[in-house]
């Protein structure tokens, strides 16, 4: 992307730039310090699609934010291969597990396994990030955050196997 800067005789600067996707976007600052934005959908056009008129407060806010001051997207590279380790599975805890009864920091469910129990579905009631004092029962549904063999030894508990 390359900026096309234009004195503007009496009047400022034009700062100028053609978008990837071929749109141009022009912002005039004045010597007063206003700015002006315009948008084109066509950079060959005349006229703007759209303009707006915007204080200098407006335009520094404006600019911290399209720099990320306050959000930082996810890089998707990254996101990729994170996605591709950590899964999020639901299981459920079936008749004759281990874990039946016991709270999930009883049965040391983080210890045995390396997964996490993130969320719970107990017949109607649902409860995001359960404390470890929880109790659970037979037919609760885990829905657990982990790697492959973290939630394969989960799995197992739930139906009654051993995660050792």
């Amino acid at each position: 992307m390359q900026f096309k800067t234009t004195e503007l005789p009496g009047i400022g600067k034009k700062l100028s730039f053609v978008t990837a996707e071929g749109n141009m976007v022009v912002l005039v600052v004045h010597h007063s310090g206003k700015r002006e934005m315009y948008f084109f959908e066509d950079p060959d056009q005349d006229e703007a699609d759209f303009s707006i008129s915007l204080t200098s407060d407006e335009t520094r806010e404006l600019g911290a934010q399209l720099l990320g001051a306050i959000y930082q997207p996810v890089d998707m590279d990254k996101m990729k291969i994170f996605k591709k380790q950590i899964i999020i599975e639901w299981i459920e805890v079936k008749k004759g597990s281990s874990l039946i009864g016991k709270s999930i920091g009883e049965s040391k469910i983080r210890t045995k396994t390396g997964a996490s129990i993130i969320g719970i579905v107990k017949g109607e009631d649902n409860i995001a990030v359960p404390d470890v004092d929880v109790k659970l029962h037979e037919a609760d549904v885990l829905m657990v955050c982990g790697k492959q063999a973290q939630i394969e030894k989960l799995t197992k508990l739930c139906g009654g196997g051993n995660a050792a």
